[in-house]
């Protein structure tokens, strides 16, 4: 059978950042620590695949803490990548419940940040997207109506402060770099005296993978984002993708959802993975298209990364073998 050339661009950085490293780094270490189960609160990342593997070594994933049965109150829970609003802990203290804190430590700055301003008299405008774990965790920071939440510039252009002079903005980690800059313009613009914050709030995980996605897109067929539909910066770069050039452009949990029927015969693909995504699906689906397609990989490359965050001090006495890195990286 004659199958057709393709090249495959592959982006990096793509997949796990040093947050998502970390948390899963901690679930595992919990595990070897305390022995199973090791309740988790929240999707620990917004990915199925890594979900599931966590929870055949004996992860119990929960939404509330409320459902950690009475007998297991001494086995830890940790708190997702994303944060928690402060209720959280104090709930967890109240139960005489054992958690740990998995917040990715970039998520952690930005909640110091948002304090900052409101400690400093400003009323804290948050950019970001509504019902997102992060953000609920973000405006859980601050007392009830302390934070704005905006979403568009036509949001921006909504909002009337009770004093425009006391304003500070911070935003969520994942989002598109370009769509908040725009947000972040029309800010300025209204309210000339808005503090911003200390450092930038998107992460440099987020703002990597969309440079990559920017380089490789322009004259794919198809872009293909591996990552969950309930993962920001996953769908944020299928939104960069075809601003850039793609002419079409999806999202992948898994290589079975390939609809190739849809995809027909292309010769240029464009690849790269959500923060929260392993390699090992990555390269599952490089193989999905070897199989129909003469295929070549071309790397899309802008950076090396070379951040690591160290996992919360209760953990770092226990050691993750060769295995244990295999788990966590995702190549099983």
């Amino acid at each position: 059978m004659h199958r057709h050339a393709l090249t495959i661009r592959l982006c990096g950085p793509r997949g796990f950042c040093a947050g998502v490293d970390r948390a899963i780094q901690m679930v595992v270490l919990a595990l070897k620590k305390y022995g199973a189960p090791v309740y988790v609160r929240h999707e620990i990342v917004h990915n199925r695949f890594v979900v599931e593997g966590l929870e055949k070594l004996g992860a119990v994933f929960v939404e509330e803490l409320d459902e950690i049965p009475a007998e297991h109150h001494t086995q830890p829970v940790i708190f997702s990548a994303h944060g928690v609003p402060k209720s959280v802990p104090a709930d967890a203290q109240a139960r005489n419940l054992f958690f740990l804190d998995a917040t990715c430590p970039l998520v952690s700055k930005v909640h110091k940040q948002a304090m900052r301003h409101e400690r400093l008299g400003r009323h804290v405008v948050l950019i970001g997207h509504k019902g997102h774990p992060e953000v609920i965790g973000t405006m859980g920071q601050l007392p009830q109506g302390a934070v704005t939440l905006v979403e568009t510039v036509a949001d921006v252009d909504q909002l009337e402060p009770v004093d425009p002079a006391a304003l500070g903005f911070v935003t969520q980690t994942t989002l598109s770099v370009d769509d908040t800059a725009a947000v972040i313009a029309r800010l300025h613009a209204r309210f000339p005296q808005i503090t911003a914050p200390s450092a930038e709030s998107i992460c440099y995980a987020t703002t990597n993978r969309q440079d990559a996605v920017k380089q490789a897109a322009p004259g794919c067929d198809l872009f293909v984002v591996v990552g969950a539909p309930n993962s920001s910066n996953s769908k944020r770069l299928v939104e960069v993708a075809l601003k850039a050039g793609a002419k079409k452009s999806i999202l992948l949990q898994r290589a079975h959802e390939i609809d190739w029927e849809a995809i027909g015969e292309i010769g240029v693909l464009g690849l790269s993975a959500g923060a929260s995504a392993p390699e090992v699906v990555v390269d599952e689906i490089i193989e999905a298209f070897k199989v129909r397609f003469d295929a070549t990989i071309e790397l899309a490359e802008t950076v090396r990364e070379t951040e690591n965050f160290m996992v919360s001090r209760e953990l770092r006495d226990v050691e993750l073998t060769a295995a244990d890195m295999a788990f966590v990286n995702g190549v099983r």
